[in-house]
């Protein structure tokens, strides 16, 4: 049985207000494409790929060919790439590293439709280093994961979708649990949420993660209509108080990739981007400073300059001196990813 530790009302309870969105004048697209224009720290690791992920070592990158596909892996010294899910599979969504090698895959038993399997039928499956064969967990997950660096503990988000037998029409949750191996099978234990919304100012949460030595969460809340944008949170896993990091109205601010040390993390954002209307469509990878409202926010790509181009899907290395990003363009759904690059961090 999972015990709920439910938090509602967001804006009742979080600290400091919204900021207001100070849109820089809308400026003409640069010509040509983004790869074609790379700083001297910045190197293109893939040319085809979505969402990486950083193996334990930091020796590694994990990584999904496309959206319904394969993982795969490439090894950082040799820039060798291994197919990782060689077995028939419908397709997955997201692969993770476990703390111990052990890959974490979100996938559909079977594939249906985009929307449906998608948002309705995606499970946890692990798959052991070597074997061919992964476990089913028989557990709903909507969309993103968070996978701590230190411990099996997960965190992951459902809704009315995933389990509508559980939660109504509008309602999303974030469950956080340890992936724990018992008589030589992976079990979840310890589950219980920590968020659950339902108001018409978050649309859907998702947990990216964790910090503190994993005893506190940072999370996203989805706003829309009108325009989809988002704003970032934190929640302590013992007291349940939550703290803004950045909500800033009319912003588009996705919290990814979190630095070692904590104190930083990396930010899918829409801020100072080339149109009047602040979204996802034509974001950048900013830098935030994890204090409350954040204004310490540096921008370290420009891949939304180019006309039809945007960098998503940061992943900060285990010693924090590079972070590899995707290719995304503007017109496709969010994750969709046209190669892997890294940056270097000066």
């Amino acid at each position: 049985m999972v015990t709920r530790l439910v938090i509602a009302g967001a804006a009742a309870i979080v600290l400091g207000g919204p900021l207001t969105a100070q849109t820089e004048s809308v400026q003409p697209p640069r010509p040509g494409h983004p790869a074609d224009h790379l700083p001297a720290n910045m190197t293109r690791l893939t040319w085809f790929g979505e969402r990486p992920v950083w193996s334990p070592d930091g020796k590694r990158i994990a990584f999904m060919s496309k959206s319904f596909g394969d993982a795969f892996e490439i090894e950082l010294a040799t820039r060798r790439i291994r197919l990782i899910t060689h077995f028939p599979n419908p397709g997955f969504l997201r692969v993770h590293y476990l703390p111990n090698g052990d890959y974490l895959l979100i996938g559909a038993p079977k594939f249906e439709d985009i929307e449906k399997t998608r948002f309705n039928e995606q499970e946890f499956w692990v798959l052991r280093r070597g074997s061919k064969v992964p476990q089913r967990l028989n557990q709903k997950v909507s969309e993103g994961v968070a996978m701590s660096r230190k411990s099996p503990r997960v965190a992951w988000s459902v809704d009315w979708r995933t389990n509508p037998e559980t939660y109504a029409q509008g309602t999303s949750a974030i469950v956080v649990a340890d992936l724990v191996e018992q008589d030589g099978r992976y079990v979840i234990a310890n589950k219980r949420e920590v968020v659950r919304e339902s108001s018409s100012a978050c649309r859907s949460v998702e947990p990216q993660d964790f910090r503190d030595d994993d005893g506190e969460l940072i999370w996203v809340c989805y706003h829309e209509p009108p325009v989809r944008t988002a704003a970032i949170y934190g929640v302590d896993l013992k007291t349940g108080a939550r703290t803004t990091y950045r909500q800033v109205t009319g912003e588009y601010n996705e919290p990814e990739g979190i630095f070692p040390d904590g104190r930083h993390i990396l930010v899918e954002s829409g801020k100072d981007q080339r149109t009047a209307v602040n979204s996802s469509k034509f974001m950048d990878i900013w830098k935030l400073k994890l204090e409350p409202q954040g204004k310490d926010f540096v921008r370290m790509t420009r891949f939304g300059e180019f006309d039809g181009f945007k960098a998503s899907n940061p992943a900060v290395s285990p010693d924090g001196k590079t972070f590899a990003f995707q290719e995304g363009h503007s017109t496709d759904a969010s994750g969709v990813g046209y190669g892997i690059y890294l940056f270097k961090l000066k």
